[in-house]
């Protein structure tokens, strides 16, 4: 009788993978009906710029590396000593920081106030989705790169690991509305996008044209607003609706 060998290690993964789908489907059933909603720390993300190596080198030297200083609330992500002028057909911004890793391709991320201000069209788009945005100068100590692409205005977003994600009852590339909590300015952002990922950290993140439209305090927190049966649904669909007499 022939017996098949069996990697222990392999055999183990594969078992703890399929209870954590298990567990995830039982929060599920659990949630349903009942108010899941999470109080979700909201961030302020002020502008920066992500590097790829190579551009990295043109700008500092090719010895050169980040410097790490501290870091950010998503997990791996750091803030670097090095720092850039931003420059546009209008003007400039110095003095702007570079965030670790690196990336695949160079990424610089403006509130819409920011891209007027330097006279770059405002392109909202989600992180790493450049095609068809605008470039821009980047000037370091060592030398100055033409970016041809890469200046975008992020698409605010929500960072939540898949069991926040099956709480929420959302998931990953969903755009929903979120509820702040705020002082006498409370509004509901709509058409944020979620973003699943084991690696993540619980955090919602506006640019600073965001952050100054409600009145946050210290820790800002909003939670996602179910509308419409707790259906995605878009708010410019929702808007062009009620326009044309459409009640929902």
């Amino acid at each position: 009788m022939k017996v098949l060998k069996c990697n222990p290690i392999i055999f183990l993964r594969k078992y703890i993978v399929k209870f954590y789908f298990i567990m995830l489907e039982y929060t599920h059933y659990r949630s349903r009906g009942k108010n899941m909603s999470l109080k979700i720390p909201i961030e302020t993300s002020a502008r920066h710029v992500h590097v790829c190596d190579e551009d990295f080198k043109k700008l500092f030297g090719e010895d050169a590396e980040l410097t790490y200083v501290h870091e950010l609330s998503q997990p791996g992500q750091y803030l670097c000593k090095e720092r850039v002028t931003i420059v546009g057909p209008r003007g400039k911004f110095e003095n702007v920081a570079i965030l670790g890793p690196y990336r695949k391709e160079t990424q610089i991320e403006l509130s819409m106030t920011d891209t007027r201000k330097i006279g770059v069209p405002g392109v909202i788009r989600q992180s790493g989705h450049t095609d068809g945005t605008p470039g821009c100068s980047l000037i370091g100590p060592k030398g100055t790169i033409e970016l041809e692409k890469g200046v975008i205005v992020a698409k605010r977003h929500i960072h939540m690991t898949p069991l926040e994600a099956s709480r929420a009852r959302v998931r990953d590339n969903d755009e929903v509305f979120v509820i702040t909590e705020s002082y006498e300015r409370g509004l509901i952002f709509a058409d944020v996008v979620v973003r699943v990922s084991p690696s993540f950290k619980l955090a919602m993140h506006v640019d600073t044209d965001e952050a100054n439209a409600f009145a946050s305090d210290v820790a800002p927190t909003g939670a996602i607003l179910k509308l419409f049966d707790g259906q995605t649904y878009s708010l410019q669909q929702w808007a062009d609706e009620i326009q044309s007499g459409i009640n929902r």
